[in-house]
Protein backbone atom coordinates (compact mmCIF):
# COMPACT_ATOMS: atom_id res chain seq x y z
CA UNK A 1 0.00 0.00 0.00
CA UNK A 2 1.23 3.11 -0.98
CA UNK A 3 -1.30 6.22 -0.53
CA UNK A 4 -1.16 9.93 -0.11
CA UNK A 5 -3.86 11.31 2.09
CA UNK A 6 -5.33 14.62 2.33
CA UNK A 7 -6.95 15.33 5.61
CA UNK A 8 -8.89 18.53 4.43
CA UNK A 9 -11.52 21.08 5.61
CA UNK A 10 -11.65 24.49 4.25
CA UNK A 11 -13.12 25.92 7.37
CA UNK A 12 -11.21 25.25 11.32
CA UNK A 13 -12.10 24.25 14.34
CA UNK A 14 -13.94 20.87 12.85
CA UNK A 15 -11.21 18.34 14.34
CA UNK A 16 -9.35 18.20 11.51
CA UNK A 17 -5.27 17.86 13.30
CA UNK A 18 -6.78 15.69 16.04
CA UNK A 19 -7.99 13.67 12.86
CA UNK A 20 -4.60 13.99 11.20
CA UNK A 21 -2.52 12.66 14.45
CA UNK A 22 -5.07 9.85 15.33
CA UNK A 23 -4.95 8.42 11.58
CA UNK A 24 -1.52 8.23 11.87
CA UNK A 25 -1.69 6.59 15.81
CA UNK A 26 -4.19 4.45 14.24
CA UNK A 27 -1.67 3.02 11.40
CA UNK A 28 0.97 2.88 13.23
CA UNK A 29 -1.29 0.83 15.55
CA UNK A 30 -1.79 -2.16 12.87
CA UNK A 31 1.60 -2.31 11.95
CA UNK A 32 2.02 0.44 8.93
CA UNK A 33 4.62 2.79 8.38
CA UNK A 34 3.48 6.30 8.59
CA UNK A 35 5.17 9.58 8.13
CA UNK A 36 2.69 12.77 8.63
CA UNK A 37 3.27 16.30 7.04
CA UNK A 38 1.65 19.59 8.93
CA UNK A 39 1.29 22.06 6.11
CA UNK A 40 -0.81 24.40 8.39
CA UNK A 41 0.98 27.49 9.66
CA UNK A 42 -0.78 27.27 12.95
CA UNK A 43 1.30 23.87 13.34
CA UNK A 44 -1.17 21.98 15.61
CA UNK A 45 -0.14 18.61 14.54
CA UNK A 46 3.55 19.63 14.81
CA UNK A 47 2.75 20.61 18.55
CA UNK A 48 0.71 17.28 19.06
CA UNK A 49 3.36 15.31 17.87
CA UNK A 50 6.23 17.54 20.14
CA UNK A 51 8.14 18.31 16.79
CA UNK A 52 10.92 20.91 17.36
CA UNK A 53 9.90 23.47 15.93
CA UNK A 54 13.55 25.37 15.21
CA UNK A 55 14.30 22.02 12.78
CA UNK A 56 14.00 22.60 9.12
CA UNK A 57 10.14 22.49 8.07
CA UNK A 58 7.79 21.40 5.27
CA UNK A 59 8.68 25.19 3.68
CA UNK A 60 12.52 24.64 3.88
CA UNK A 61 11.32 21.67 1.62
CA UNK A 62 9.02 23.29 -1.23
CA UNK A 63 11.75 26.37 -0.97
CA UNK A 64 14.36 23.32 -1.76
CA UNK A 65 16.50 24.53 1.06
CA UNK A 66 16.43 21.11 2.61
CA UNK A 67 15.83 17.42 1.43
CA UNK A 68 12.63 15.93 2.69
CA UNK A 69 14.70 13.75 4.47
CA UNK A 70 16.27 16.16 6.40
CA UNK A 71 13.59 17.41 7.66
CA UNK A 72 11.89 14.05 8.66
CA UNK A 73 11.97 14.19 12.72
CA UNK A 74 11.70 10.65 14.35
CA UNK A 75 8.95 11.53 17.23
CA UNK A 76 7.68 9.04 19.98
CA UNK A 77 4.11 9.56 18.27
CA UNK A 78 5.44 8.37 14.74
CA UNK A 79 7.91 10.38 11.92
CA UNK A 80 6.84 14.10 11.16
CA UNK A 81 7.91 16.93 8.91
CA UNK A 82 6.69 20.15 11.03
CA UNK A 83 5.29 23.16 9.74
CA UNK A 84 6.51 26.65 10.15
CA UNK A 85 4.74 29.73 11.33
CA UNK A 86 6.13 31.54 7.84
CA UNK A 87 3.62 29.00 5.88
CA UNK A 88 1.31 31.31 6.34
CA UNK A 89 3.03 33.69 3.90
CA UNK A 90 3.58 30.39 1.85
CA UNK A 91 1.73 32.59 -1.94
CA UNK A 92 4.55 34.80 -1.82
CA UNK A 93 7.80 32.78 -1.74
CA UNK A 94 6.39 29.99 -3.52
CA UNK A 95 6.08 30.71 -6.67
CA UNK A 96 6.83 30.43 -10.37
CA UNK A 97 6.43 27.55 -13.06
CA UNK A 98 4.97 23.98 -11.72
CA UNK A 99 4.89 25.80 -7.91
CA UNK A 100 1.85 23.51 -7.41
CA UNK A 101 3.82 20.29 -7.74
CA UNK A 102 6.74 20.83 -5.54
CA UNK A 103 5.11 18.57 -2.58
CA UNK A 104 4.51 15.98 -5.07
CA UNK A 105 8.30 16.04 -6.31
CA UNK A 106 9.63 16.63 -2.95
CA UNK A 107 7.48 13.29 -1.80
CA UNK A 108 8.47 10.87 -4.37
CA UNK A 109 11.98 10.96 -3.02
CA UNK A 110 10.72 9.53 0.08
CA UNK A 111 7.45 7.79 -0.12
CA UNK A 112 8.61 4.66 -1.16
CA UNK A 113 9.61 4.10 2.69
CA UNK A 114 6.46 4.96 4.16
CA UNK A 115 2.79 2.87 3.76
CA UNK A 116 0.80 5.80 4.12
CA UNK A 117 2.04 9.45 3.98
CA UNK A 118 -0.39 11.95 5.46
CA UNK A 119 -1.16 15.48 5.02
CA UNK A 120 -2.76 17.47 7.36
CA UNK A 121 -3.83 20.77 5.30
CA UNK A 122 -4.59 24.45 6.30
CA UNK A 123 -8.26 25.88 6.40
CA UNK A 124 -8.83 27.90 3.41
CA UNK A 125 -7.19 28.08 -0.34
CA UNK A 126 -3.73 28.86 -1.24
CA UNK A 127 -0.64 27.54 -3.02
CA UNK A 128 0.08 25.24 -0.17
CA UNK A 129 -3.33 23.65 -0.29
CA UNK A 130 -3.36 23.40 -4.03
CA UNK A 131 0.68 21.46 -3.60
CA UNK A 132 -1.41 19.16 -1.43
CA UNK A 133 -4.10 18.14 -3.53
CA UNK A 134 -1.90 18.13 -6.13
CA UNK A 135 0.65 15.10 -4.17
CA UNK A 136 -2.78 13.16 -2.73
CA UNK A 137 -4.24 10.01 -4.10
CA UNK A 138 -7.14 10.68 -1.82
CA UNK A 139 -8.53 13.45 0.69
CA UNK A 140 -11.08 13.13 3.87
CA UNK A 141 -12.80 15.44 5.13
CA UNK A 142 -13.62 15.69 8.82
CA UNK A 143 -16.88 17.22 8.95
CA UNK A 144 -19.54 18.19 12.28
CA UNK A 145 -23.12 18.14 11.93
CA UNK A 146 -23.80 21.19 10.86
CA UNK A 147 -25.26 23.12 8.14
CA UNK A 148 -22.27 24.97 7.33
CA UNK A 149 -20.58 21.71 6.41
CA UNK A 150 -22.97 20.68 4.32
CA UNK A 151 -22.28 23.73 2.30
CA UNK A 152 -18.01 23.31 2.57
CA UNK A 153 -18.83 19.71 0.90
CA UNK A 154 -19.73 21.43 -2.27
CA UNK A 155 -16.97 23.69 -1.73
CA UNK A 156 -14.36 20.72 -1.23
CA UNK A 157 -15.94 18.85 -4.03
CA UNK A 158 -15.57 21.78 -6.41
CA UNK A 159 -11.92 22.25 -5.58
CA UNK A 160 -11.08 18.92 -5.94
CA UNK A 161 -12.55 18.14 -8.91
CA UNK A 162 -10.65 21.69 -10.59
CA UNK A 163 -7.50 19.71 -8.99
CA UNK A 164 -8.43 16.26 -11.01
CA UNK A 165 -9.27 17.92 -14.29
CA UNK A 166 -5.92 20.14 -14.08
CA UNK A 167 -3.07 18.48 -11.86
CA UNK A 168 -3.90 14.85 -10.27
CA UNK A 169 -6.14 12.74 -12.31
CA UNK A 170 -5.91 10.00 -9.78
CA UNK A 171 -7.42 12.26 -6.65
CA UNK A 172 -10.50 11.27 -5.18
CA UNK A 173 -12.52 11.75 -1.70
CA UNK A 174 -11.89 8.78 0.29
CA UNK A 175 -15.10 10.29 2.69
CA UNK A 176 -16.84 12.59 5.21
CA UNK A 177 -15.75 11.75 8.47
CA UNK A 178 -17.67 13.09 11.19
CA UNK A 179 -16.53 14.42 13.93
CA UNK A 180 -17.31 15.82 17.47
CA UNK A 181 -20.62 14.07 16.84
CA UNK A 182 -23.61 13.94 19.54
CA UNK A 183 -25.05 10.60 19.87
CA UNK A 184 -27.73 11.77 22.46
CA UNK A 185 -28.97 15.51 19.85
CA UNK A 186 -31.95 14.89 17.61
CA UNK A 187 -30.27 17.16 15.24
CA UNK A 188 -27.04 15.86 14.92
CA UNK A 189 -28.43 12.88 13.86
CA UNK A 190 -30.30 14.77 11.22
CA UNK A 191 -27.98 17.12 10.55
CA UNK A 192 -26.03 13.46 9.64
CA UNK A 193 -28.15 12.04 7.24
CA UNK A 194 -28.45 15.47 5.38
CA UNK A 195 -24.55 15.44 5.11
CA UNK A 196 -24.90 11.66 3.96
CA UNK A 197 -26.97 13.05 1.23
CA UNK A 198 -24.73 15.73 0.23
CA UNK A 199 -21.79 13.23 0.22
CA UNK A 200 -23.75 11.31 -2.14
CA UNK A 201 -24.71 13.89 -4.62
CA UNK A 202 -20.63 14.58 -4.83
CA UNK A 203 -19.74 10.64 -4.95
CA UNK A 204 -18.26 10.14 -1.96
CA UNK A 205 -19.73 8.69 1.41
CA UNK A 206 -20.05 9.22 4.85
CA UNK A 207 -17.84 7.01 7.18
CA UNK A 208 -19.90 4.56 8.89
CA UNK A 209 -17.67 5.27 11.85
CA UNK A 210 -18.54 8.41 13.56
CA UNK A 211 -16.02 10.08 16.06
CA UNK A 212 -18.02 11.22 19.70
CA UNK A 213 -17.40 14.37 21.20
CA UNK A 214 -14.90 13.67 23.99
CA UNK A 215 -13.04 15.20 26.99
CA UNK A 216 -10.06 12.59 26.07
CA UNK A 217 -8.88 14.27 23.16
CA UNK A 218 -8.70 17.79 24.55
CA UNK A 219 -6.93 16.56 27.37
CA UNK A 220 -4.56 14.54 25.30
CA UNK A 221 -3.63 17.60 23.31
CA UNK A 222 -3.05 19.56 26.60
CA UNK A 223 -0.71 16.92 27.85
CA UNK A 224 0.81 16.83 24.25
CA UNK A 225 0.27 12.59 24.26
CA UNK A 226 -0.52 10.36 21.70
CA UNK A 227 -4.68 10.25 22.02
CA UNK A 228 -3.99 6.37 21.58
CA UNK A 229 -1.85 6.11 24.86
CA UNK A 230 -3.18 8.62 26.81
CA UNK A 231 -6.97 6.66 26.85
CA UNK A 232 -6.74 3.73 25.08
CA UNK A 233 -10.10 2.53 26.12
CA UNK A 234 -12.26 5.68 25.47
CA UNK A 235 -14.67 6.02 23.33
CA UNK A 236 -13.02 8.61 21.23
CA UNK A 237 -9.89 6.00 20.41
CA UNK A 238 -12.78 3.24 19.74
CA UNK A 239 -14.46 5.83 17.52
CA UNK A 240 -10.80 6.63 15.55
CA UNK A 241 -9.85 2.75 15.63
CA UNK A 242 -13.02 2.20 14.00
CA UNK A 243 -12.03 4.89 11.17
CA UNK A 244 -9.22 3.55 10.81
CA UNK A 245 -9.97 -0.08 10.10
CA UNK A 246 -12.84 0.89 7.51
CA UNK A 247 -10.35 3.55 5.79
CA UNK A 248 -7.89 0.92 4.85
CA UNK A 249 -10.61 -1.95 4.38
CA UNK A 250 -11.59 0.70 1.56
CA UNK A 251 -8.60 1.80 -0.22
CA UNK A 252 -7.18 -1.91 -0.25
CA UNK A 253 -10.54 -3.07 -1.99
CA UNK A 254 -9.77 -0.11 -4.28
CA UNK A 255 -6.39 -1.21 -4.40
CA UNK A 256 -7.46 -4.59 -5.73
CA UNK A 257 -9.83 -3.12 -7.97
CA UNK A 258 -7.09 -1.31 -10.03
CA UNK A 259 -5.08 -3.81 -10.16
CA UNK A 260 -7.40 -5.84 -11.71
CA UNK A 261 -7.98 -3.26 -14.12
CA UNK A 262 -4.51 -3.08 -15.45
Amino acid sequence: MREIIAVINLKGGVGKSTTAAALASGCIKKGLKILSIDLDGQRSLSFLMRANEQAPSILDVLLGKVSPAEAIQHTEQGDIIPASPTLAGADVVITGKGKDYKLKEAIQSIKEEYDIVVLDLPPGLGVVTLNALTAASCAIIPAMTDILSVKGLDDINQLIGAIHGDNNPSLHIAGVLLTRYNTRSVLSRDLANVIQEAAMRIGTKVFDAKIREAVAAREAQAMTQDLFKYAPKSKIVEDYLNFVDELLHDLRKNERKNSLRI
